[in-house]
């Protein structure tokens, strides 16, 4: 299958990570069951997940307030953990626990369809990763979950979270290309339509359990992406990998 005109000009796929290309929920649910049996795993990683964009906030508030340097997300899941496990009830963890399940999210497993779709991907394109989490975080995920990135690419280098557009044009200073030449995928229509702002492609890929299978999500298409693709391995079909 040939590529379609309009991406001839395409050099770089950067992909969200968490949702997008592992399943963050399954992941923490099933390492919440393992280190604190009796704890309903699915909520908990719910709730965990729930704090994200508050605390991201708080810290780019922090910083533009003069009051503050960037927070890496290991440190903010940390930050987060701390008050779920007071909200279920858990005083037990020491230290060490706390780390260890804290790390729970460098262990993500990928989507099935991950691994293959990006070695496709990469037989073409250069591959990255465009992520909230650090470099420590996604390179570990990487080595655990066998993900095929050509680079990895983090807020932490950036010093922004996104949507800031630093981490979307950051990309495409990063290989000295146009915005253009670069496409974020990701199976969140707000961070597409932040990288759309900064003149980026967009393909949404569709993870419909992303919150679990008890709260399927609509993925239904929506105007201004470029692509719409079922998963990787499709997405890689519609650019003729």
């Amino acid at each position: 299958m040939q590529a379609q005109p309009d991406f001839d000009d395409l050099k770089v796929i950067a992909f969200d990570v968490f949702g997008t290309v592992v399943d963050w929920h399954g992941g923490i649910a099933a390492e919440v069951e393992r280190l604190l049996p009796g704890v309903d795993g699915s909520a908990f990683a719910l709730a965990w997940r729930a704090g994200y964009q508050p605390a991201m906030r708080a810290v780019m508030e922090r910083i533009t307030a003069g009051e503050g340097g960037f927070t890496l997300l290991d440190e903010l899941h940390l930050s987060i953990l701390e008050g779920v496990l007071r909200d279920v009830g858990v005083t037990r963890l020491d230290a060490a626990q706390m780390r260890e399940l804290n790390r729970a999210w460098h262990r993500l497993p990928a989507w099935p369809d991950a691994v293959a779709g990006l070695a496709r991907l990469r037989s073409k394109y250069i591959v990255c990763t465009l992520s909230n989490g650090n470099i420590g975080l996604l390179t570990e995920m990487a080595k655990s979950a066998g993900l095929p990135w050509d680079c990895v690419l983090s807020a932490e280098v950036f010093k922004a979270y996104k949507p800031d557009p630093r981490t979307y044009l950051g990309v495409a200073g990063v290989f000295d290309i146009a915005p253009r030449q670069v496409m974020l995928a990701a199976a969140h229509h707000d961070d597409l339509a932040a990288a759309r702002a900064c003149g980026l492609r967009t393909a949404y890929i569709e993870r419909p359990n992303e919150f679990g299978m008890k709260q399927p999500k609509d993925v239904s298409p929506q105007p201004g992406n470029d692509l719409h693709a079922r998963d990787i391995g499709a997405l890689a079909d519609r650019l003729g990998c």
